[in-house]
């Protein structure tokens, strides 16, 4: 019996080089495709973005190892037409059960073109605020910043307004600063100008923004906005909102507290009231109710 080798093709033996093959595919294709899959997201992270990357290394991934797996198949004389025959039934009966999939899959195409957020972006979803890890066809996985993994699937994100934390290199951070009324409001607009100024994570360019937004009850109701790199959030926001305070206290500014005035009319005058504190209750009252308070 003599052994051909024509390609693929080991004549007389086709049980023995269907075997061959299969493990050349194994220990040659499959190490192949996976260094192609990685070095292809390389090239297209480095001209591109870490999204499209991502995706392209698990589309190359699962299809390619889907042609490997219908190779091995057919040489081992598979017949893959009965096999699609009834996967194309078990397919229409999966179909209907399967319409959220279908919707996140179709989901994630259009996410994958707008690219609203990358990889490593700070995303802000229902109140919750969290870092990218992946970006897939099906989903998208946040990790918070307590350390927890939130995946979101793709039709929720389409549907669903979110807001993009670290989209731009600079941000602006707003703190209300709430100032009673006896102060000198523009001297109060002076000392923030310069608190700001005074800040190193606040950015001279775009300028602080002071702004007397309302009246309160008690109170002026001022906005300050201050400029900053965005991955100094956590710096900026402690240290400005601890200059602002330093500062009030040098000035003797206070922060107004909650209070009430009670109003009865122009007929009646303000009258003062003494408190008195009974030290000893005389014997004989009983339970009597004892004064503790008296308009002079």
């Amino acid at each position: 019996m003599s052994i051909t080798f024509a390609f693929w093709n080991l004549e007389g033996l086709p049980l023995i080089g269907a075997m061959v093959r299969t493990i050349l595919i194994i220990t040659l294709g499959f190490p192949l495709l996976l260094v192609f899959a990685r070095l292809g997201s390389s090239l297209i992270m480095r001209h591109f973005s870490e999204h499209l990357a991502l995706i392209f290394r698990k589309f190359v991934t699962y299809f390619g190892s889907l042609l490997l797996i219908i190779t091995i198949l057919l040489d081992f004389d598979f017949n893959l037409s009965a096999i699609l025959g009834t996967a194309g039934i078990a397919s229409i009966a999966f179909g209907f059960a399967a319409q959220t999939s279908l919707s996140n899959f179709i989901s994630g195409i259009f996410l994958l073109g707008e690219k609203p957020f990358e990889v490593g972006d700070i995303v802000l979803i229902d109140n919750t605020l969290g870092y990218v890890l992946s970006i897939d066809l099906m989903s998208v996985k946040v990790r918070t910043f307590d350390n927890l993994c939130m995946r979101i699937p793709n039709q929720t994100l389409i549907q669903t307004t979110f807001t993009n934390v670290t989209r731009f290199p600079i941000r602006r951070l707003d703190i209300n600063v709430h100032v009673p009324f006896k102060e000198d409001i523009r001297r109060v607009f002076e000392i923030l100008r310069e608190v700001a100024d005074a800040n190193p994570y606040s950015l001279d360019e775009p300028e602080p923004l002071i702004l007397l937004q309302e009246y309160g009850d008690s109170f002026f109701k001022i906005i300050l906005g201050v400029w900053f790199e965005k991955s100094n959030f956590v710096a900026i926001k402690n240290s400005i909102m601890m200059d602002v305070k330093e500062r009030f206290d040098r000035e003797g500014i206070e922060f107004p507290v909650p209070h009430i005035s009670l109003y009865a009319g122009d007929s009646t005058k303000p009258f003062p009231i003494q408190w008195e504190q009974v030290e000893k209750l005389q014997a004989g009252m009983g339970n009597r109710p004892v004064p503790a308070a008296k308009a002079e």
